[in-house]
């Protein structure tokens, strides 16, 4: 999110930003059009995703390339292994667990990230956190990945997807945007519904979008998907 917010406001020529070396991120899933930006305006400057949990740690990570979102994670002390789409982290150096609550681990050891990723060899692309998966009919969206998408249209500075509850299909998709200038809420429904209807499967277009002018982050800038 706050990548994001500095190539929207073009900060990034106001500053001096010559002695940049290294970008970092990871708290939040990465919007790929986002990284593709950042990797144009920042050719020379290596930009690295992070993974680390409370529990565990800080994992050693390698990106597949600049502007890709695949990552190695791991390093001495950590073995990593994907069930049913989810990650799997035991380290050697982690948490005895929470004060008065169940122990985050397995009698293994093993701790599930609740977090949702693709595998391609010893890489992974992380999708979301299953906390965050809507469920439209059967079919599993990530807000995440949609945002991404939306996040190319002209006029937009930010946006959060999310589920509404839905009698026919369980959860609908809905977004909300924060605009850079004021616009139609029926012209941006039809650029929305346009723009995806052939990057997209149906079930992941937004049904209900809206706008507000609130800030839809944290104050560590973790995006905020919820429903008003």
């Amino acid at each position: 999110t706050f990548l994001n917010r500095l190539l929207i406001a073009e900060s990034y020529r106001t500053y001096d930003l010559s002695s940049l070396l290294l970008i970092t991120y990871g708290t939040e899933a990465m919007p790929e059009s986002t990284l593709k930006r950042l990797h144009e305006i920042f050719p020379n400057v290596e930009l690295l995703q992070t993974y680390g949990l409370s529990e565990v740690g800080v994992l050693r990570s390698k990106s597949k390339g600049a502007d890709s979102l695949w990552v190695k994670v791991g390093g001495e002390g950590f073995e990593t292994r994907v069930v049913d789409g989810l990650l799997y982290i035991r380290a050697k150096s982690a948490m005895l667990g929470y004060l008065n609550a169940p122990s985050p681990f397995d009698a293994e050891g093993w701790m599930n990230t609740e977090d949702m990723v693709e595998v391609d060899g010893d890489y992974i692309r992380i999708l979301g956190r299953t906390t965050d998966i809507i469920n439209v009919g059967g079919q599993k969206v990530c807000p995440a990945e949609v945002e991404g998408v939306l996040l190319q249209l002209d006029n937009v500075q930010d946006v959060a997807v999310y589920g509404e509850k839905n009698p026919l299909t369980g959860k609908i998709v809905a977004a909300r945007f924060n605009l850079v200038e004021p616009e139609d809420i029926d012209s941006l429904k039809k650029r929305v519904r346009a723009f995806c209807r052939d990057r997209m499967p149906s079930f992941k277009i937004p049904v209900k979008i809206t706008t507000t002018d609130r800030e839809q982050h944290s104050e560590r800038y973790k995006k905020m998907r919820r429903a008003d």
